[in-house]
């Protein structure tokens, strides 16, 4: 467990609150430390005891009702407790028919913490102790690093590298910053069962998983990165538990009636669910306090249920923004969101979720269909490059039009006089859109060197916060399939044939579709760092750092106005120009010349072609995939030449 925030007394129990455990139903329970087992006592017999979490005491579980539920260890334990690392767990005793001549007691075995920091034999076994303030941090001077402007990078630690730990990622963090990099977004870190996984079956939200390198090794990568001017940003899961590992339902009703997608519905507003909230709130305290991260990806939120008229985002944003602001910092968080819904991204204080940003599917599939021509499953909704020009200037392309895919009108419009383009994160791949193919493939392994390159034109130019998926910046050989490790033979065959069903009605043959569960298809995600610098792998790798480079250069292409982004669009030519800045802004018939601004010109087609852009031939030629002509057009203006699968950054 953590050891108790930095706002909290020291009143000589520091080496025993850390014990302290939330299990209302519980009629007694006992502590297991290093095999010496002691007694635990309601916290609510020790006068102003301030159970562990927040600051300095639980939100919900710590009200007018006093500390009921809450368990800690008698002064007169003080003795037999070690402050150094230990390994401990629970073992909770419950009555059943009480009062009555049936009564029943029932102890449970021995259970790992629900707040346990350390697992180091895995989920299943003993908790271990970890001080995260015993660690020296060399990140004094860094205050956060806002979303705005930044450049994201999606990161599994068990696939960069071949060791897949913390460690030997920093050896390429230097890399990534050459690259143009500043934020780092995490995969999911916390405790699974097995040794390796995507980090969505999590069952342990304050662990971090040991074959990473543990918490110590999660503190040195943060340090590393900020050292380098580098955010880190924490994929977490609060939709859902993992099928194997979960023993957070014997101490609190962490469950209610109903389903998500992936499994039993989280509690955030039934009976019970006030130590449920804490325990969300209690973690994403914990991240910012002890481990520095300067923000949050929150996975699915569409899937948290929460009836309350205070829903469980808003406190989460609040935690998280006062945790940060009274260590000096600044953090933000950024919702996986399907609702098209900007009351996501709007403050509490004006009614909205407050999240500060969220990912942009429809911008995604989009790109997808004009880069691919693939129109399976939700790509059917975004055939034409009209969808694309739309979500270019609205951001949704769903904002209140029929979603056909869903059946259903879906969505509604973003507010341009609020929401700015840097509160959506967009990307041409990340690891739901690579993975949730039936092989994991790249776009290096179905596209061409020119049409990745292309990709690259069309992420790092668009108005929103690209976000680019490990790999992709060299268009790695190696796939990205859905891997597990289950050790339950019976999980493991569960997801090998749900996986396959799924796919099959999607039309694709058991025989293209990876195992999960087989070790290869997780060894061949691994990247080799070392293909980057050979062929084509070079050419794409060149075209991200100069891209990114003039994104960094050039403030038309980041300014944070919908109407600073204006899109022209030839459907039959395949060809698309995206207008920034003042040139933007002009109406047709409204005087073209002396006005400044950017154009972006791409080719979608497999053919050169003529695109006709809004600029004089004089324009800066900023960037180009190929060697490109400009002439004079016939109605005024240039005519740019484009090859096959080109792009060009003009400004004039």
């Amino acid at each position: 467990m953590s050891i108790p925030n930095t706002a909290r007394p020291d009143n000589g129990r520091a080496h025993l609150d850390r014990f302290d455990l939330f299990a209302p139903h519980a009629a007694g329970v006992v502590v297991r430390i290093d095999g010496e087992e002691l007694d635990m006592v309601p916290a609510e017999t020790l006068p102003d005891h301030q159970p562990r979490g927040l600051d300095p005491s639980p939100r919900y579980t710590r009200t007018e009702r006093g500390t009921a539920g809450w368990w800690t260890l008698p002064d007169s334990a003080a003795a037999s407790v070690p402050s150094s690392t230990v390994r401990y767990g629970y073992l909770l005793t419950k009555t059943k028919d009480e009062g009555t001549d049936k009564e029943q007691h029932f102890t449970s075995e021995v259970l790992p913490d629900p707040r346990s920091p350390r697992q180091p034999q895995g989920v299943h076994d003993l908790s271990c102790t970890f001080d995260p303030t015993e660690f020296e941090w060399g990140d004094g001077d860094w205050t956060g690093r806002p979303l705005e402007g930044a450049i994201l990078y999606e990161l599994h630690i068990g696939t960069f590298t071949e060791e897949g730990t913390f460690d030997a990622a920093i050896q390429h963090l230097d890399d990534l910053a050459e690259l143009g990099v500043d934020t780092i977004e995490l995969l999911p870190v916390n405790g699974f069962n097995g040794t390796h996984n995507w980090g969505y079956d999590g069952v342990a939200w304050y662990t971090v998983q040991e074959e990473y390198g543990g918490p110590a090794g999660y503190q040195r990568f943060v340090d590393a990165c900020h050292s380098r001017g580098m955010a880190v940003v924490q994929d977490v899961v609060y939709n859902h538990l993992g099928p194997s590992g979960n023993y957070l339902p014997q101490f609190l009703e962490i469950f209610t009636a109903g389903n998500s997608s992936w499994g039993d519905q989280i509690n955030l507003d039934d009976w019970g669910s006030d130590g449920v909230r804490d325990l969300i709130l209690d973690n994403v305290r914990m991240w910012v306090e002890d481990y520095h991260v300067d923000g949050f990806r929150v996975d699915a939120v569409h899937a948290l249920k929460d009836e309350r008229a205070v829903h469980i985002l808003q406190e989460m944003s609040q935690v998280a923004h006062e945790t940060a602001a009274r260590a000096g910092r600044s953090t933000y968080l950024i919702a996986e969101s399907d609702k098209n819904d900007p009351r996501m991204i709007q403050p509490v204080d004006r009614n909205g979720l407050g999240m500060d940003a969220q990912w942009l599917d429809d911008w995604h599939h989009a790109a997808h269909w004009a880069l691919t021509g693939e129109e399976q499953g939700y790509y059917e909704d975004f055939a034409g490059l009209h969808t694309l020009a739309k979500s270019y200037t609205a951001g949704y392309y769903h904002d209140g039009t029929f979603s056909t895919f869903r059946g259903r009108s879906h969505g509604q419009p973003v507010d341009p006089e609020h929401n700015r383009p840097w509160q959506f994160v967009s990307y041409i791949m990340n690891h739901d859109q690579v993975g949730n193919r039936a092989a994991g493939d790249r776009f290096s392994q179905y596209l061409t060197v020119d049409q990745q390159v292309l990709a690259a034109a069309v992420l790092l130019t668009q108005p929103f916060t690209p976000m680019v998926f490990m790999g992709e910046e060299w268009g790695a050989s190696t796939p990205w399939p859905f891997f597990t490790s289950h050790p339950e033979p019976e999980l493991a065959e569960a997801v090998r044939t749900g996986r396959i069903g799924e796919f099959a009605r999607m039309g694709w043959k058991e025989s293209e579709i990876a195992d999960p569960q087989d070790p290869e298809t997780f060894s061949s995600a691994v990247l080799k760092h070392d293909e980057r610098n050979g062929g084509g792998h070079a050419r794409v790798h060149t075209a991200y750092r100069e891209l990114i480079a003039v994104r960094r250069s050039t403030p038309e292409l980041t300014e944070q106005d919908f109407r600073s982004i204006r899109v022209s669009v030839d459907e039959a030519a395949k060809t698309l120009v995206l207008y920034r800045g003042d040139l933007a802004r002009l109406e047709d018939g409204e005087p073209r010349e002396a006005v400044s601004g950017v154009a972006v010109a791409f080719n979608f087609g497999d053919t050169p072609t003529s695109v006709a852009v809004e600029l004089p031939t004089s324009a800066q030629m900023l960037w180009a995939a190929a060697p490109v002509q400009m002439a004079p057009g016939e109605l005024g203006g240039a005519v740019v030449e484009l090859p096959a699968y080109g792009a060009a950054v003009l400004r004039v």
